[in-house]
């Protein structure tokens, strides 16, 4: 065991884990008086990496990235200072199914870290179910940027280096090729497909068969596994394990844009406190089938104001009969009437021309539809008009059909 003070503030408490490069221990910070993660530099890791490491993490803030408080070297070894995350790894976890829930929750916690990590030109290239890691409140969170790179890093383009966990590997990463956000993309295809069936998309006894395979052929179907996966993360996990990069989510924004468009189902609990319920009965029709009555109600009005002027030339030129007005066929202006139109249609002669008409021929009104001759005159129109109604109500009354002869 390390000297149980690490440059006499973190004080060691238990091992946590053990790797090939490092080991960590739950450690006390003695100076905040709180648990940090303490990482330790094994014989076997490389100084380069392990600062690597810190320089990537620590220029990350996010909540669903691990969090660095401090580096430095103690004894001839080198230590970094971690956030505390207790919850357990997402290897962990899969042991056991995930609710579609808890999977779109992970997939959402991942994308969004790598969004971060992307916009500030960083890409992890080693994701994987054993580097996301959960806090006490249940969030993923990003760990181990120890082969992160910059995208700006002239070594990240070059060709032939292999980095990274072959089942995880995206096919250009596997083949020694350019290495980008993309690459990101397809492992957190691979962790989503996993999430969503329980195993990974290429599953081989030999990681290079793996790695062979998935240079050269398509991903399968998440429906191929389980046929009722939510059809958006299946979706989301067909297109992140694109075969061509190109052809994938950009990055980390693209995936939680991706995420949030859709939404899983409600449950019967949440759906029945998000019911609207509708308006009280008025015998108003619905405003879509209003705005086609006012339409109609206008094309009535000029069609009654144009009868009228016809009525009105017919009359002045010694005609037997005023035209007769068509019979209304949509059935949003009879449906506009209310009970004052009826009584002014009971009221009136159903032919009865606007204002504009009494105008032209004060004294002689338009004769009823299919009657003779007009041969009394009557006084303005208005002794006859009850109290005023709206105007778009009162124009749409009179179709010759609403009343017998």
């Amino acid at each position: 065991m390390p000297s149980d003070v690490i440059a006499g503030r973190f004080r060691l408490e238990r091992l946590l884990g053990r790797g090939g490069m490092s080991e960590v221990w739950l450690a006390h910070d003695l100076e905040l008086e709180r648990p940090v993660a303490v990482k330790l530099l094994s014989s076997a890791g490389t100084a380069p990496r392990f600062e690597r490491e810190a320089r990537s993490a620590a220029s990350l803030t996010h909540p669903n990235i691990v969090g660095v408080f401090d580096y430095g070297q103690f004894e001839d070894r080198l230590y970094l200072v971690l956030e505390y995350v207790p919850g357990g790894t997402l290897d962990e976890r899969l042991s056991t199914p995930l609710s579609d829930e808890e999977v779109a929750g992970v997939a959402r916690d991942i994308a969004a870290g790598l969004a971060q990590a992307h916009e500030h030109g960083i890409v992890h290239r080693d994701l994987k179910p054993s580097n996301v890691l959960f806090d006490g409140e249940g969030r993923a969170k990003i760990a181990d940027f120890g082969v992160a790179r910059a995208l700006s890093d002239a070594t990240l383009t070059t060709t032939g280096a292999v980095v990274g966990t072959a089942q995880y590997m995206a096919p250009e990463q596997a083949t020694g090729g350019e290495v980008g956000p993309e690459s990101d993309v397809y492992a957190f295809g691979v962790i989503l497909f996993q999430l969503l069936t329980g195993r990974p998309p290429f599953e081989s006894e030999h990681p290079v068969a793996d790695m062979l395979t998935k240079s050269w052929q398509d991903a399968p179907a998440v429906e191929a596994f389980r046929p009722d996966a939510p059809p958006f993360l299946s979706a989301l996990a067909a297109s992140a394990l694109a075969l061509d990069r190109r052809a994938r989510p950009a990055d980390g924004a693209a995936l939680v844009a991706a995420l949030d468009r859709q939404a899983l189902p409600a449950t019967p609990a949440t759906a029945e406190t998000e019911v609207i319920a509708p308006p009280p009965a008025t015998g108003r029709v619905p405003p879509p089938r209003r705005r086609r009555s006012y339409l109609a109600a206008a094309a009535t009005v000029g069609l009654l104001g144009f009868v009228g002027f016809g009525a009105s030339l017919l009359l002045t030129g010694g005609e037997d009969d005023a035209p007769a007005i068509p019979e209304s066929t949509d059935p949003g202006a009879t449906g506009q009437r209310t009970p004052s139109t009826r009584t002014q249609t009971d009221a009136q002669p159903p032919a009865t021309a606007p204002s504009t008409t009494a105008e032209d021929s004060p004294a002689t009104p338009p004769p009823p539809p299919a009657t003779g001759p007009a041969t009394t005159t009557t006084p303005p129109t208005t002794e006859t008009t009850p109290p005023a109604t709206d105007p778009g109500t009162t124009t749409t009354a009179a179709p010759p059909t609403t009343t017998g002869p």
